[in-house]
């Protein structure tokens, strides 16, 4: 497990852009209760991550069509919460970091971390906002 030293800057990249930080298996199971649609974001230390998956996921926001609930999981830190939201990405294998969009509690759309190395924060943003103009 990371020390919260270290986590805590990178959850708050999320949280200050109106992130929800899920720590436990029932707040992640409520908030895809949500109607609508709920990104999910699995955040990591690793350097795609910071580099690239929460620089672009908060790019993808900034205009158009956008989910109606945003929540953050925090892969080693919050394993109890990551574990409950890993259930519902199936058929996928564990990935941090990584992104899911659900509508109406169902999983409509899944990025892997493969996905996102390599990848700029702009190239994501624009999947990202390709995605919200199908489903959200």
């Amino acid at each position: 497990m990371y020390p919260e030293a270290l986590v805590t800057p990178m959850k708050a990249e999320l949280t200050a852009v109106g992130f929800e930080d899920l720590r436990t298996p029932d707040s992640v199971e409520n908030a895809l209760k949500s109607e609508g649609t709920v990104l999910m974001v699995v955040n990591s230390v690793c350097g795609c991550a910071a580099g690239a998956c929460r620089p672009g996921v908060k790019l993808s926001l900034e205009n158009g069509k956008k989910p109606s609930k945003l929540t953050t999981v925090f892969a080693g830190f919050d394993g109890e919460a990551v574990n409950q939201a890993r259930q519902h990405f199936a058929p996928y294998p564990p990935s941090s970091p990584a992104i899911a969009l659900f509508k109406n509690g169902e999983l409509v759309h899944f990025v892997e971390r493969h996905n996102i190395e390599g990848r700029t924060a702009s190239m994501i943003a624009e999947h990202l906002k390709m995605v919200y103009d199908e489903f959200c």
